[in-house]
């Protein structure tokens, strides 16, 4: 698919590739929430994040046609073995209902995990913004990724997080038309060094502690300058909340 009059197609952040552009190398477990989604066991193709106990919050467009995702909760390096390690099969993804019209827009997904994890140090889930709340233009906000650090490099094990500040929603309308939609969606400065790729979608955008948004889509190749586009979690939290229910 091609972003009229915005040049380069433009793929969701899934996919064969995965990584943080430019960012640096988490400190072990300080980001108890973020989930890597596993098919086959051991191979990422999707980040997500801890809400409760038992529910992950992430992209639609990274369920995949399985019924054997894993979610891998309380580790650094997918590689390595951790005691701190959690892996637990995801019992069922319910993707926003109207993510199908459009494939950019509502691209929301909650996954129920068959059992509860543990909550400790290590995992924990992160506080979701109200419903409805914005997060101000200029703030400096966090994404964090499993993966490659540029287009075609190879992918890191360890998790990696970049510092990204809030663009204005109207400027990333005028670059990305009809496919950003305010309401629903918002997006950081981008510069061509620092960012998200293929691969780190559904991760979070932490501002100020809470997760103000989900990796959703950016430019392809992912070095292109064009601004990184997030759903806005606080569009979604009555939708979030309902689903939790089932």
């Amino acid at each position: 698919m091609h972003c009229p009059l915005a040049g380069p197609p433009m793929p969701h952040t899934g996919g064969a590739g995965h990584g943080i552009i430019g960012g640096k190398e988490s400190k072990a477990h300080s980001r108890p929430y973020m989930t890597s989604l596993q098919d086959p066991p051991g191979s990422h193709f999707c980040g997500g994040f801890l809400i409760r106990k038992d529910f992950v919050l992430t992209a639609a467009h990274c369920l995949k046609i399985s019924k054997n995702i894993l979610a891998v909760l309380g580790t650094n390096n997918l590689k390595k073995k951790e005691k701190s390690k959690q892996s637990i099969p995801v019992q069922k993804c319910y993707q926003h209902p109207d993510f199908w019209k459009n494939n950019f827009d509502f691209d929301v997904m909650l996954c129920k995990l068959q059992n509860n994890a543990t909550l400790n140090k290590n995992v924990q889930p992160i506080e979701l913004p109200k419903q409805g709340e914005n997060i101000s233009d200029g703030t400096q906000c966090l994404v964090s990724g499993w993966g490659r650090k540029k287009p075609k490099s190879p992918a890191a094990s360890s998790l990696r997080e970049v510092s990204l500040k809030i663009q204005n929603s109207g400027e990333c309308a005028e670059i990305w038309r009809s496919h950003f939609v305010p309401e629903r969606m918002i997006c950081t400065h981008f510069s061509g060094k620092k960012g998200i790729c293929q691969g780190d979608s559904g991760g979070p955008l932490v501002c100020e502690n809470k997760a103000y948004g989900i990796a959703a889509f950016t430019g392809q190749p992912c070095t292109e300058i064009f601004p990184n586009v997030f759903m806005k979690t606080s569009a979604f939290v009555s939708w979030i909340k309902e689903t939790m229910k089932k």
